[in-house]
């Protein structure tokens, strides 16, 4: 894995990358082959003694994203590895079902032999496994991003899915927790 740790309003020591790369190290035991990936680590510090860890991992079927808030750097650091790691563990538990079920020796985590912690994450992917509760169907109006952000708010909704006039591709507008937009494009 290669680390990219960024620090704002804190200063990246050598003791806090070092504790950033062992913690996310450890991830590396769920996959079958070593992880060519970039690990984009964002380490910010508030002026009310609040950290807050932003960690994400872009590989190319999974994109594995984490942020916590925490007074101690370290502990959220810890938090966000655990949370990374939960997400891993119900991935790699769909994934492997999935394979399975197609017969399909390929797959990208390692099996190991059944833990305790399988068995738990068998337990929590059960519950939370998501559900389908309403399904809607509409047409794609061709629209600009301004156009599209206008019909998000007057629908009261927090995303909005358009077709891009100038490109012809299905986009989505949505608004961000600081307040602003976000537009989602594909690529081409």
């Amino acid at each position: 894995m290669n680390y990219n740790i960024r620090g704002e309003n804190i200063e990246v020591t050598p003791a806090l990358k070092d504790h950033v790369e062992k913690k996310i190290g450890k991830l590396e035991r769920y996959f079958e082959h070593s992880v060519n990936a970039d690990v984009n680590v964002n380490l910010k510090f508030y002026n009310d003694k609040e950290s807050k860890v932003e960690v994400t991992i872009p590989m190319t079927d999974l994109a594995l994203r984490s942020e916590v808030h925490n007074e101690d750097m370290y502990n959220a650091i810890d938090l966000a590895t655990n949370k990374l790691e939960r997400q891993i563990r119900k991935h790699k538990t769909k994934v492997n079902r999935k394979f399975r079920e197609q017969g399909s020796p390929k797959h990208l985590f390692t099996n190991g032999s059944a833990s305790e912690t399988d068995v738990a994450v068998q337990d929590e992917i059960d519950e939370d496994s998501p559900e389908i509760v309403r399904q809607k169907r509409f047409n794609l109006k061709p629209m600009d991003s301004e156009e599209a952000i206008l019909q998000m708010n007057m629908l009261g909704h927090s995303f909005f899915v358009f077709t891009n006039a100038e490109t012809n591709l299905t986009n989505v507008v949505y608004r961000r927790n600081d307040g602003k937009y976000g537009l989602i494009e594909p690529n081409e």
